[in-house]
Formats: C-alpha cells, sequence, structure tokens
C-alpha cells in the first residue's frame, strides 16, 4: 500500500518532514527543559527569575541577581534562534524570544529606579552609591538596603550590557524609548573606570578573607572590557535606529580597561591568585582576553589549581558551604582559612563554561569531554538531568580529602538545578548538537579570534599658531596649516571635546548628566568629529601649553609624542579607520637651541627610524578618506567657543555652554589620582 499520501497529509498538518523530524524532537526536547525549569519560574509580571526557589541557612536565594537573570534566560535566547534557524514552530520562537525581552526590560526597569544611583557612583565611585546586585521577582524593588549587602558588582552590569548588546545584534528589539537609551549610555559611563575601581566581584566578597573590602577583580575588569566593546557604536534601536540611538564610548576607556586587566592576569585580584570566574573572561560570554598567549596561561592555571571531579574550586581556601564553615561569622582571620585547604567545594557551573568555551574554540573533542562530565554529576529527576549548584565533602570524609584530595565521594547541595548552570549546559548541549551555531550566540564576532598585531600607522598632522609659525615650517619643509587654511574644520582644544561628552546621555527628567568632566585621551582625540553640524578636529591635552608648562620644553615634548604615537598604534581599536594627531606648534616652540631638534624630529616621522612607532606625516588638508570620525548629535545647549581656546577663557553665560576659566582648571590639568598613561 502507498503511504506516502497519508504522510505529505501529516507532514501538512504538523509542518513536518523526514529531514526536519530529528531536529524537531531535539528542539522539542530542550524546550520542554527550558520550559519547566527557567520560564515556569519567570514572574509574570515582572519577568524576572529567582536564583533558586532554595531558602537554606546560606541564604534566600529566590531573589533576582542580575547576574543570574541574564545568565539564565540564555538557554531561552538560544533556543529561540534555533528554532528559527532550523524554520519549526514560530510561534514557540516568539513566545522564547518575548520571554527574553520581557526579562531584559525587567532588569532594565529596576535599575531604572535607581538612576539617582548611577548618577552618583559616576562621580563617586563609592560602593554605598552602586547600583543593587539583586531586586525583588515579584516587584523589581531592592531587597537589601544599600551597606548590607556587597552591592558593588561590576561584572553583573557589565554582562548586562554584553548580553543586551548581542542581543540587539541577533534581532531582538529591546530598548524602545530615548529614556532608555540615554539610561543605557549612563550604565556605561558607570562601567567605564572599572579598570581602577574596586568591587565585590562574581562572589558578592571581595576580599578573600570576606571582611568586606572590595578589590580590584579580573573578572570583572574583563566582562567590564567586553560590555565596552560591544556598546561601541551600537545603535541601541536596532536596524531601525538613527543617530539619537547610538552609543558613545571613549576609546581610552576601554584603552585602559584591556591594559589593566593584562597587567591583573593571570590573578583575579590582589587576594585571589587564580579564581574560576575568569573563565567568563577567557571565553563566553565576554571574550575580553585577545592575547592567546596570557589566555592559554589564564586558563591553564585556573583549570591546574582548581578544577576536581565534580567542577572547580571558586578559589583556593573558599568554605563557601563546606560543612565546617560557620554560617554564622561573617569572616574569617588570614590562618584561620587553611581549614578549608582541599575540602573546597566544586561547583559544576565551570564544567559548563569550559563545555561552552571548547566549542567556541572548535575543539569539539574537548567539548564533548566536558559535556560527558556534566552528565556523569548532574541530577537525575523526571527524567531531566539537573546541574546542582555545588558538591561538598561530607563530615566523615574531611580527614581522608585532606590528606589525598580528590579521594572522597560529594554530595550535591540542596540548590538544584542552578537555573544559571543549567541554562549555559542547554546552551552548549544545542551548540554541540547543531541546533545552534557559535556565531548565532555571538552575533558580534567577539570568539574569533583577532589577526596578528599590528601597529596601526598613524597620521600626523601640524597646525601653526600663526602665519609666521607656518612660514618658518615651510622653510624647514614641514607640511602645516592655519586655522584659517582648514576652514570649515574646526580646531578645538580637548576640554571643549569633555565638555561635549558631559552631554552625551544627559537626561534631565531622569537627573542624569552625561560623562563626568574628565580629561579626554589620545585615541579620543585622534580622530575627527561631528558635533551637531559643526565638523571639528581636537588638539591632544598633553599639547596644551595652558595646562602643561612641560609641554614648552621641546626634548621632553619629544618623547611624550614618541609615547602617545606607540599608545595610539598599539591600543586603535578600529583597524578599518585611521587615527590623526595633530600636532600644534608655537612660536615659542621654534625659537632657541632645541627648536631643530623639534622640526628634525618631526621631519623623520616618516622615516621609521624608530620600530616602535608607525607615523606618517601629512598636511592637514591632506588627511586619508578613511580617517576615523564620530558624529555626536544630541548635544543639548553645549555650543563650541567662539573662538580658539586662548580667546576663549571667559565665564559660561546664561543659556550657553561654552569654555569657561573654571572649567578649563577643573579639565585642563590631570588628576593627582589618574595620570597620563605612558
Amino acid at each position: 500500500m502507498d503511504t506516502q499520501p497519508v504522510r505529505r497529509f501529516i507532514a501538512s498538518i504538523f509542518g513536518r518532514n523526514e529531514s526536519s523530524e530529528g531536529d524537531s524532537d531535539l528542539l522539542n526536547h530542550y524546550f520542554e527543559q527550558v520550559d519547566e525549569i527557567i520560564l515556569a519560574r519567570q514572574d509574570f509580571l515582572t519577568g524576572l527569575l529567582p536564583a533558586s526557589t532554595a531558602i537554606t541557612n546560606h541564604g534566600d536565594y529566590t531573589d533576582a541577581w542580575v547576574r543570574d537573570n541574564v545568565y539564565s534566560i540564555m538557554a531561552a535566547w538560544g533556543l529561540a534562534m534555533a528554532y528559527k534557524r532550523k524554520g519549526i514552530a514560530p510561534d514557540r520562537a516568539y513566545l522564547l524570544e518575548q520571554s527574553v525581552i520581557k526579562l531584559m526590560r525587567g532588569l532594565l526597569t529596576a535599575m531604572m529606579r535607581q538612576a539617582s544611583k548611577v548618577e552618583r557612583f559616576k562621580h563617586t565611585q563609592n560602593p554605598i552609591d552602586s547600583l543593587h546586585a539583586k531586586y525583588g521577582t515579584r516587584d523589581g524593588q531592592e531587597v537589601v538596603a544599600d551597606d548590607a549587602w556587597g552591592h558593588l558588582q561590576l561584572d553583573a552590569t557589565s554582562l548586562y550590557l554584553v548580553t543586551l548588546a548581542q542581543m540587539i545584534q541577533s534581532g531582538l528589539r529591546i530598548i524602545g524609548t530615548l529614556d532608555e537609551v540615554n539610561f543605557i549610555q549612563n550604565l556605561v559611563h558607570y562601567i567605564s573606570r572599572s579598570y581602577r575601581t574596586p568591587d565585590y566581584g562574581i562572589w558578592e566578597r571581595g576580599h578573600k578573607l570576606n571582611h568586606g573590602e572590595p578589590e580590584l577583580n579580573a573578572s570583572s575588569i574583563g566582562m567590564a572590557l567586553a560590555a565596552l566593546e560591544a556598546m561601541d557604536g551600537l545603535n541601541l534601536f536596532g536596524s531601525e535606529g538613527g543617530q539619537a540611538s547610538l552609543v558613545h564610548v571613549v576609546a581610552d576607556d576601554i584603552a585602559r580597561t584591556r591594559i589593566a586587566l593584562s597587567a591583573l592576569l593571570p590573578r583575579e585580584s590582589i587576594s585571589k591568585e587564580v579564581d574560576a570566574a575568569l573563565f567568563s573572561i577567557t571565553g563566553f560570554p565576554a571574550f575580553a582576553v585577545s592575547d592567546p598567549v596570557l589566555k592559554e596561561q589564564t586558563v591553564h592555571r585556573s583549570i591546574e589549581k582548581l578544577e576536581g571531579r565534580y567542577g572547580c574550586k571558586r578559589f583556593l581556601l573558599d568554605g563557601h558551604q563546606t560543612v565546617i564553615e560557620d554560617p554564622h561569622r561573617l569572616h574569617y582571620e588570614p590562618h584561620e582559612l587553611k581549614a578549608f585547604a582541599d575540602i573546597e567545594c566544586e561547583w559544576p557551573l565551570f564544567f559548563c563554561y569550559q563545555f561552552l568555551n571548547h566549542l567556541f574554540d572548535g575543539n569539539s573533542e574537548a567539548a564533548a569531554h566536558y559535556r560527558a562530565r556534566i552528565e556523569a554529576i548532574a541530577i537525575e529527576r523526571d527524567g531531566k538531568k539537573l546541574v546542582p549548584e555545588l558538591y561538598y565533602v561530607e563530615a566523615s570524609g574531611i580527614s581522608a580529602e585532606r590528606n589525598h584530595p580528590g579521594s572522597q565521594a560529594r554530595l550535591p547541595n540542596e540548590n538544584v538545578p542552578l537555573v544559571w548552570a543549567q541554562s549555559l549546559f542547554i546552551l552548549g548541549c544545542m551548540i554541540s548538537d547543531e541546533l545552534l551555531m557559535p556565531k548565532d550566540v555571538d552575533p558580534l564576532n567577539r570568539h574569533q579570534p583577532l589577526p596578528a598585531s599590528k601597529m596601526t600607522e598613524v597620521q600626523v598632522a601640524i597646525l601653526a599658531e600663526t602665519q609666521g609659525v607656518k612660514q618658518t615650517l615651510d622653510a624647514a619643509k614641514l607640511p602645516a596649516a592655519t586655522r584659517q587654511d582648514i576652514l570649515p574644520l574646526e580646531i578645538r582644544s580637548a576640554s571643549e571635546l569633555s565638555l561635549a561628552y558631559s552631554q552625551v546621555g544627559r537626561n534631565d527628567r531622569m537627573g542624569l548628566s552625561g560623562r563626568p568632566l574628565r580629561q579626554i585621551r589620545t585615541l579620543s582625540t585622534a580622530r575627527l568629529y561631528v558635533l551637531g553640524d559643526h565638523p571639528v578636529v581636537f588638539i591632544p591635552q598633553f599639547l596644551n601649553q595652558s595646562g602643561f608648562y612641560l609641554a614648552m620644553d621641546n626634548p621632553l615634548l619629544i618623547e611624550r609624542i614618541k609615547a602617545e604615537l606607540r599608545y595610539i598604534s598599539s591600543h586603535w581599536p578600529n583597524p578599518q579607520v585611521r587615527p590623526l594627531l595633530l600636532i600644534d606648534l608655537h612660536a615659542n616652540m621654534l625659537e632657541g637651541p632645541d627648536a631643530e631638534l623639534l622640526l628634525s624630529f618631526l621631519r623623520g616621522l616618516s622615516s621609521e627610524k624608530d620600530p616602535s612607532i608607525s607615523a606618517r606625516l601629512i598636511p592637514l588638508s591632506e588627511f586619508a578618506e578613511d580617517t576615523a570620525f564620530e558624529r555626536i548629535g544630541k548635544l543639548h545647549d553645549f555650543q563650541l567657543s567662539d573662538n580658539a581656546l586662548r580667546d576663549s577663557l571667559t565665564m559660561e553665560s546664561p543659556g550657553r555652554h561654552t569654555l569657561g576659566l573654571l572649567e578649563f582648571n577643573r579639565i585642563e590639568r590631570p588628576e593627582p589620582d589618574d595620570p597620563p598613561l605612558d
């Protein structure tokens, strides 16, 4: 009997064909898990998820942690893309997408209620002013007082931003108003000094001793770096957005964050020589370590010191949830921590990170190894393999475990599953089963290795202060231009760019200003700008003779120019466009015995005498068409000064934001605790 008509009829009803039936079964298998383990816990009003349903002597897990929520919804996001990729069950894809959007907007709403904290923290970096780390699952309100929790967790805020960027790039529409755009821009300002801001980190404790002191954490700095890079130039309205919904990131904030991260790795912090949290920045989701040698060193060290049969220790001498921990004590003395050596709890969560990271690296064999290890320690309930929060050593086995680490069987705690870990495991399984590709959950392509490091060539142009200076430079066969020569391109001090950025993200209704008035360094001034309708190029801060008398010392100035050229060449963020460094020459610099020294240095810029410098001297009017530029449209009442810097030291007039003497004094001089980079 010919059964083909019947099969075609069934396929037409259920949308199946032989080639997709296997995929459909797999997708439905994962949908059942995501629906029952994750979506069933999502609050119908706020969209938030509890970290768990458990309430133990170690804490109440029913609150909505920012970090846990973002990780926990990733499986739903990935599954939605898998359904769309396979062209199966568009209704389920839509449901999953809307669940993701609801959660991300729920977190956004909870944070926007604390806009006043964001504004204060931008200026103080005081932990008491920080956004809260967790909110009420049912109402999105505060659940713990400002001083009763280690709320300052820059990695959590940064994780939200980098995931938001990836989701928007994947096609989700999460941000819908300019108020929300302004708030996200202010979150960028909020994390922009993570490279120098101690926080409590992923484990909410700061220093290993848990005595309430925050510290610089590489996992927080790395996640902040990923967020700044992901947000740079992102349109929060997606493909439908315009100039008003673009995010602006100061390039020097990215560079300084990267420098700090490289200096700190492979350590996590001053108190933690190694930490499993680093898996989240060497791979998914941050992909923040571009140096392959440093990445390998960090990963190898973490595995060597922390990996066990049931997962990884968070860090060495971690007493959290061991049976000998006293939950009523806030912290331990240094000598007491030795009691936790070799019996630290092991967290399957970090096998999930390694499972994903090997998939992104294309190492299917290693990925399969970690998948098998997770499945071996998962707890099976109702046909589902659930990932526990951690495994601990029983009291009866502590002595034997200390004598022979890894010899004792461990037990899972009652927090099963840890939804954050379960979500990452499901996401990894979908990639491993080829329902998803790595690029689907990383549409910004952060996981792709960067090409071998290459010095970016810097265009160097000379600005002559006066016509007389230009004639001197012409006689020395150095191309130069005056301000009048390049009109309508305007020349301004870097101080005015600082003032312009102080308007970026400003929202008076929410009580938000823009970027705090801080120095703008050479990566940011090494590009053209369109501010409102004005094309502008900025003189670097280090050349301002009014603020730094050392700029009048030619030998020292030459060394500073070399240092800035190396800095720009090494940290230029976009090889597709070229930097432009403007050198402002005054008459006093071309007088005296050191004048020829400066002229000779400028003539030799293009000769490659110094292999550490890649530069080319050009006429200012002939900069390349692919020179970097940035447009900032919404600047409120800011206007460029009417005259050049030397003529504009006047007090600010009502209704107009021009460079005034008080602001000049505030901006031009370097901050005592924030020296210029070498």
